[in-house]
């Protein structure tokens, strides 16, 4: 386990790169993101932390979508705009109305951190999910139902080291009912992007 967690960490520092990249740059995460959005996104669509808005970009120009993106980090809000893509700067899904969108994808930051070893700049930003990995996705989960027309998804992006059964329960706490769109295994880790949408409600 511990050569698993050294290796982890050993990735996280080669997706830092070099000090001056202040923006996470495609990945194979942001691949499966893409596939899974070009496949289910519909009408008008939200990408929270864009990036570098080439997630994004792929939708607007496959699908002929009205796109937006955001991210907490401006300098990745700029890049997305070079891309051609709207981008605001905005914590998770807090400047946004309700009903606002047909479709939200979400590839958050998910790796493990112990806080005795953040780092406090943005790559820190883009690739931490706290100690479970799921400080992110808690709040969004809780909140995009609010900005998600009637009959909406969103696109969630889960990696296996964040806890798979952790994140479909609190998923289902939400009100959604999930299924993976797409899968892909990696030596210390598997990525999933789910498609999330309102859970049919019994009347009986």
């Amino acid at each position: 386990m511990t050569e698993d967690v050294d290796e982890r960490d050993a990735g996280l520092a080669a997706r830092r790169g070099l000090d001056e990249v202040t923006v996470y740059q495609p990945a194979e995460d942001s691949g499966l993101l893409a596939e899974a959005a070009v496949a289910e996104a519909h009408g008008r669509v939200l990408e929270v932390g864009t990036g570098s808005g080439w997630v994004a970009e792929r939708v607007a120009t496959e699908r002929d979508l009205d796109v937006v993106g955001s991210d907490l980090n401006p300098h990745a809000a700029q890049q997305a705009r070079e891309r051609g893509v709207e981008a605001v700067v905005a914590d998770l899904l807090s400047p946004f109305r309700a009903d606002a969108f047909d479709a939200v994808c979400f590839n958050p930051p998910y790796l493990p951190t112990d806080p005795d070893n953040e780092w406090d700049d943005w790559m820190e930003h883009a690739l931490s999910g706290g100690e479970s990995g799921r400080e992110l996705i808690e709040p969004f989960l809780a909140d995009v139902g609010r900005v998600l027309a009637p009959d909406g998804v969103v696109l969630l992006l889960v990696s296996s080291l964040t806890g798979y059964d952790e994140v479909l329960e609190l998923v289902e706490d939400a009100g959604f009912d999930h299924e993976p769109v797409v899968e892909e295994s990696f030596p210390f880790e598997t990525l999933t992007v789910l498609a999330l949408r309102r859970a049919l409600r019994s009347t009986a």
